[in-house]
């Protein structure tokens, strides 16, 4: 029959079809996934994302394990909650898994320039990181800095002194110690007088940028031209744009002071971050490869700098001097340190800092308990591999939930108490080496800046617990100072409410006597 040739002639490729088809079912039916919650409709597993997106998980974790999949909208979502799994991701799979997702607020708030944080996995994350880490953030760099973090602590001690017995917003204080220090390092100004074009708190800024690359955005987890509408609607596409404008702004001001004619480092009596990134631009050979590093290049690494080295910084020394306030006998065991290892001189220089062993375990405690990234910054699976047996496919988020690993009872006891006596003789360190405690992330994304941010927190601390002694406002008793977080989807997380002490300012000669 005239039907039958074509049929014989097409069989072959039909079977082979099917064939594959059979493969391809026969394969995803075989891969192992991880387990986790049912999901709906073009949403996934949104709607089961809380105020808090880290305690969120924390609780779901708690029903699906420490290694769970979730779809947010279109978007597969592998979450992390224990050490050993977070360890298989960090370091057995670093390199499968060590690029990052192109977030519509990441192409938003960086248009033609990556940071060192939000750059895919490649040739230009390598060279900017290179630079952070051997120019940039260095020991030798941060120890040239002592002096800059000297004469901004000396400012926040003469400004509590004034305000001695009387009660300060020692949040907003600890901010400004620390956006002061980081302008001056990074920008050679000072924060105290500047400001961005149209007079934008700074404050808010930083809270706005953490909040949309922390956020959710309709581009990220539904099919384009649905997340395109969604974005503009919610009004999440213009406030991108306000960010970026006042952000790139400033940024360039910053370095059209820098490229005026006539000025000099020798107006200041350090290099700024800003001078030795233009001179590694008029130096370069070979960088990026046929690239150069150009302005927007710089740009990338001041972001960097900004959002991670002031808000973060401040944070921690929040959280640590609210919870030596609801334990007055830490307080007193870590005043008497840094008073003892002062003895006469009367001040604290940085390398005293190295000598105080309990200052240190409160910091590592802090850090523990109160991470300033609770989620890890995602990653993006580049290639198949497994976790803990189970099969991770390209393209899946990974988030590590640094805050639920430090609060698992596996790892540690009494989880939920702020005890720093625990790293008493403890090897465990936050440099990325042990899984249980992960600060600073760990493997190639390991932060950069983190020696910088933990020598800026011990010498503020220390000043802290020099100079004053610490007393609660009037009617007010330990229990009552609110610890609880803020909420939302920013990448870090403070205290909800501002913390206010009374400080009394110190006398050597009654301690003496």
């Amino acid at each position: 029959m005239p039907f039958i040739t074509p049929l014989l002639i097409c069989l072959p490729f039909l079977i082979l079809l099917l064939l594959l088809s059979l493969k391809k079912y026969k394969q995803q039916h075989q891969r192992h996934l991880p387990p986790g919650p049912p999901k709906l409709p073009f949403i996934g597993n949104l709607h089961q994302l809380g105020s808090s997106t880290h305690q969120s998980l924390w609780q779901l974790s708690k029903t699906y394990g420490p290694v769970m999949l979730l779809h947010l909208g279109r978007v597969p979502t592998l979450i992390i909650s224990s050490a050993e799994a977070a360890k298989e991701a960090l370091k057995t799979n670093d390199l499968l898994c060590c690029t990052r997702p192109t977030t519509a607020g990441s192409r938003r708030l960086t248009y033609n320039y990556l940071d060192v944080a939000f750059a895919p996995y490649g040739e230009y994350w390598r060279e900017i990181r290179k630079i952070c880490v051997l120019e940039l953030l260095s020991v030798k760099r941060v120890q040239s800095y002592w002096s800059v973090r000297e004469e901004e602590v000396a400012e926040l001690v003469n400004s509590l002194s004034s305000s001695s017995g009387a009660t300060v917003d020692l949040t907003e204080k600890l901010f400004v110690l620390t956006a002061s220090t980081i302008f001056r390092i990074a920008f050679g100004t000072s924060f105290r007088g500047s400001k961005f074009e149209h007079g934008t708190n700074i404050p808010e800024l930083i809270h706005d940028i953490q909040t949309m690359l922390g956020g959710l955005s309709g581009a990220d987890y539904f099919p384009s031209f649905i997340g395109w509408i969604m974005d503009r609607v919610s009004g999440v596409h213009k406030e991108f744009d306000r960010i970026w404008n006042e952000l790139d702004g400033f940024f360039q001001q910053v370095i059209d002071d820098h490229l005026r004619a006539g000025r000099a480092v020798l107006e200041k009596d350090h290099e700024d971050i800003v001078d030795v990134l233009l001179k590694i631009a008029r130096e370069q050979t070979g960088l990026f490869g046929a690239a150069q590093l150009g302005h927007n290049n710089i740009k990338a690494v001041l972001m960097n700098l900004f959002l991670g080295g002031i808000d973060t910084s401040a944070t921690t020394m929040t959280w640590a001097m609210a919870e030596l306030a609801r334990k007055p006998k830490l307080m007193k065991k870590a005043q008497e340190e840094v008073r003892r290892c002062i003895g006469n001189k009367g001040k604290i220089s940085e390398g005293d800092t190295d000598e105080l062993q309990y200052l240190k375990m409160i910091i590592k405690e802090t850090l523990r308990l109160h991470p300033p990234a609770p989620l890890i910054l995602p990653r993006e699976a580049m290639s198949h591999f497994k976790i803990q047996g189970y099969d991770v496919d390209p393209k899946t988020l990974v988030f590590v939930n640094d805050w639920a690993i430090a609060r698992d009872p596996e790892s540690w006891k009494d989880p939920e108490e702020f005890i720093p006596e625990r790293f008493d003789g403890s090897s465990i360190d936050y440099k990325g080496q042990h899984f249980e405690f992960l600060p600073f992330g760990a493997g190639r994304r390991v932060c950069p800046g983190m020696y910088m941010g933990t020598t800026t927190i011990a010498f503020g601390l220390a000043h802290l617990l020099y100079w004053f002694d610490w007393k609660l406002p009037n009617g007010m008793k330990e229990e009552d100072i609110d610890m609880e977080e803020t909420g939302g989807l920013s990448l870090t997380i403070a205290k909800k409410t501002a913390l206010h002490l009374v400080p009394v300012k110190f006398s050597r000669e009654t301690y003496i006597s």
